[in-house]
């Protein structure tokens, strides 16, 4: 597999760390955006595999992992799809295909909608367009003030690997709950709660900006878990009405089905990308019917 490479890319003042690997010249990429709370590290597995046919790009956005929690940086879908142009353009990206996962979903689909002459496909794993989503309990815990403090700031290692492997339908690695508590610092957790707080509608805000993706009929891989619990599966075969999308539901999985069951994401994934990645290499102008 090929070698993974982690720079530092540095927009507005805001640092990212950025794994990257394949052809560097290429100007078209693989992109992958985690979500909240995660990293890019979450995409480990995929990431040297995908290097093996492609361009990818994985950073890690303002507040998570090892980038800048920036207390001047706007904790807003729009902000944080800002963020990812400034990367992809010191990068010389000049065509995604966007991997999305969680939060990742919002901060990709605004790029997408404001770049939509440069977004080529979509690889979905448990979130999309999600009309009629109300927040789950923690996000409503979040987006209170005062409780979200009290919430964030007094949690411990041991119950926050007892409350994420509760609600998954099977425990988690230990060293992927340790990697996310050990990287949601101080910093991370206010970041956190500006983006919830300044997030009041996600239903209607990635239902609009699915509706402005609309006509680009782009081609879609959708990868839902069956139990998960914050973004219930129910809004899988919704992405269809939105996208030419593929929908493949995960039994047994939860919210990071790329935690979860790796090598059933990887055997999906990585043959979708790859007839994108070579459709584009072909110069085919219009990747879907």
């Amino acid at each position: 597999m090929t070698e993974i490479q982690i720079e530092d890319v540095v927009v507005a003042g805001v640092r990212s760390a950025v794994r990257m690997g394949g052809d560097r010249d290429a100007e078209e990429a693989v992109v992958l955006l985690h979500g909240n709370p995660g990293s890019s590290e979450d995409w480990l597995d995929l990431l040297p595999r995908i290097a093996d046919f492609a361009r990818v790009i994985a950073p890690d956005m303002p507040g998570y992992g090892k980038a800048d929690r920036s207390e001047s940086f706007d904790y807003t879908v729009e902000g944080y799809a800002r963020h990812l142009t400034g990367i992809l353009e010191q990068l010389g990206v000049k065509r995604a295909h966007l991997v999305l996962h969680d939060f990742g979903g919002p901060w990709g689909f605004q790029w997408a909608a404001d770049h939509g002459a440069q977004i080529a496909s979509l690889t979905l794993l448990n979130i999309g367009a999600l009309p009629g989503y109300s927040w789950h309990k923690f996000a409503i815990i979040w987006r209170t003030p005062i409780l979200g403090e009290l919430f964030n700031f007094g949690a411990t290692r041991g119950a926050f690997g007892f409350l994420l492997n509760a609600d998954n339908p099977k425990p988690f690695p230990k060293a992927f709950i340790d990697r996310v508590f050990n990287d949601t610092d101080n910093g991370s957790k206010r970041a956190i709660l500006k983006l919830y707080r300044a997030t009041p509608d996600p239903g209607g805000l990635t239902v609009a900006l699915a509706e402005r993706l609309q006509p680009l009929r782009l081609p879609a891989l959708v990868v839902w878990g069956d139990g998960d619990k914050y973004l219930p599966v129910r809004f899988a075969q919704a992405q269809a009405q939105y996208f030419n999308a593929q929908v493949h539901v995960l039994p047994n999985v939860g919210h990071w089905p790329m935690i979860d069951e790796p090598e059933r994401v990887r055997e999906l994934v990585l043959p979708f990308l790859r007839a994108q990645v070579r459709s584009a290499g072909q110069g085919v102008t219009d990747l879907h019917p």
